[in-house]
């Protein structure tokens, strides 16, 4: 699959952007776990513009994550270009559209998957982004905006011929939030228009290398992105490319390994921003990992560990958790 000269390889797999979880420290551990391309987590437009600092941080990106895609959001063209020119400098290989958002904070002010509701707007912000910028442009965004409105199988024609490079497309509706299953029949039909050129990477419910394996082979996509499955487990990655080239599972990855990749995090956590903040930051990934579930009466150690405010908190309760539950 190639973005533009971006050559991705056979039935790459994505790492998708996500507000507070895709910071430069987990997007290159998951680049070493063996994800082939990293979103940052979304940039707002009107904030870049501003030169707000929080946003502008989120620019940053170095070499050992790429190719890697900056993800701006916003709802007025002039605003959006800026903002698209402001990111392209950068240095980003690629540069990313969100019009899939479904937060209230986002698509309750028409950014995101708000834009769903504005089609010739939409298209208008693509148009003048792809001509703003020398680098590729992409789009990731919904079914639609309500199960009345599923209008993505001819969006994605209109969204091709304003000149972006590759679709995503998460199968939900934005009045789905995250509830239900997503249903890729839909992003099944876009790949197998005959009209689309461009790369459809599906998204929504992958969790499992099985479920990778089966979603290509379904749906013929041309890439997979992996979200909320990621989070708290980046060797998520490791272990569906090795499924998709072997077949089979890969040897269990160790617990000492897994959970010296949290740790990883926490200390860079920390190290970006601080020891407070740091610690709330990563929280959402301990809280997910797969690593600490189903392991009997564990609940007040959990919720221990998601209280911790200190690193020497923190450490002491995970340092018990090795030895008492993981036995390490």
């Amino acid at each position: 699959m190639k973005i533009g000269n971006i050559d991705l390889g056979n039935r790459p797999i994505l790492l998708a952007p996500m507000e507070d979880v895709t910071d430069p420290s987990f997007r290159l551990i998951c680049k070493e776990q063996g994800a082939d391309m990293v979103y940052t987590e979304f940039v707002s437009s009107d904030a870049l513009v501003r030169n707000i600092s929080s946003t502008t941080r989120k620019l940053h990106t170095n070499d050992a994550e790429r190719p890697v895609a900056i993800q701006i959001y916003g709802r007025e063209i002039d605003p959006m270009v800026r903002a698209a020119e402001i990111a392209a400098e950068a240095g980003p290989d690629v540069l990313d559209i969100n019009f899939g958002c479904p937060v209230k904070k986002v698509a309750g002010k028409g950014a995101g998957a708000g834009m769903l509701r504005d089609i010739p707007k939409l298209l208008g912000i693509t148009r003048a982004v792809v001509n703003a910028v020398k680098i590729p442009v992409t789009v990731k965004t919904r079914l639609g905006w309500d199960c009345e409105n599923k209008i993505i199988t001819t969006l994605a024609e209109e969204l091709q011929d304003c000149g972006i490079q590759a679709l995503t497309i998460h199968g939900r509706t934005r009045s789905q939030m995250y509830t239900g299953s997503a249903d890729w029949t839909l992003i099944g039909e876009v790949k197998n228009n005959p009209r689309i050129h461009i790369p459809i990477i599906g998204n929504g419910d992958i969790t499992t290398p099985e479920q990778v394996a089966e979603h290509f082979d379904r749906y013929g996509v041309d890439g997979i992105m992996v979200g909320r499955g990621s989070i708290g487990a980046p060797w998520i990655f490791r272990e569906m490319k090795y499924y998709l080239e072997h077949g089979e599972h890969i040897p269990e990855i160790p617990a000492t390994e897994k959970m010296e990749l949290l740790r990883r995090q926490i200390h860079e956590s920390i190290d970006r921003i601080d020891e407070y903040r740091g610690i709330l930051h990563i929280r959402r990934h301990l809280a997910a990992s797969p690593l600490f579930k189903g392991i009997p009466d564990f609940r007040a150690v959990r919720i221990a560990m998601l209280q911790a405010r200190t690193f020497a908190e923190l450490d002491e309760i995970l340092v018990k958790i090795e030895k008492d539950y993981l036995n390490i």
